[in-house]
């Protein structure tokens, strides 16, 4: 969508993107209820939306800079966290939202097209695509087993993340929409 809206293409465009992506993404994390030990916050609603909108590599470039920011100190991730969150117990839920954008920008892009239909498909397979390696490193990470990973790092987030799926593929409909025009 953005590629559409802002039709020059140059890496002045692309750079701006990123960096905007990466900005939304780090306020959303802000937005948050504490939860132990992931907090439940808006992030991945501004991950789809960035995905979505900008793409597949653009979107993974926005998270993948979003990652480079808090590993500089910069208080990007949820609470406030910065660099220290890459190692702790939601480290595998920072690293996903990387594949997370990337997906859900690559589907949006070649194979479910601008539908709201095709949106929320690709938000629903990148949601799933994070939920693989956050379950899998706060397993690790926590010395919680398999099954009580799951039901700390999964399953109270699965609604809320349908929620923000719905809204995430809403807005970029809509932006599709408007873009045709």
């Amino acid at each position: 969508m953005a590629a559409t809206l802002w039709q020059s293409n140059s890496m002045l465009r692309d750079a701006a993107l990123i960096v905007g992506g990466s900005m939304i993404v780090a306020m959303a994390a802000q937005i948050s209820v504490p939860m132990f030990p992931v907090p439940m916050t808006l992030q991945t609603l501004a991950i789809l939306f960035v995905g979505l909108s900008l793409g597949a590599w653009r979107g993974a470039a926005a998270l993948a800079l979003y990652l480079a920011e808090g590993a500089m100190g910069l208080p990007v991730f949820a609470n406030g966290m910065n660099g220290a969150a890459l190692f702790g117990p939601t480290a595998g839920f920072l690293y996903g939202f990387v594949a997370m954008a990337g997906i859900a920008g690559f589907m949006a892009e070649r194979v479910s097209g601008q539908t709201l239909v095709g949106l929320l498909i690709a938000g629903f397979v990148a949601n799933v695509a994070l939920y693989v390696p956050g379950v899998l490193y706060l397993n690790a990470a926590t010395g919680l087993d398999f099954n009580g990973a799951v039901a700390a790092g999964m399953t109270p987030f699965i609604i809320g993340d349908l929620v923000k799926l719905v809204i995430a593929a809403l807005i970029v409909t809509a932006g599709f929409k408007i873009a045709r025009r």
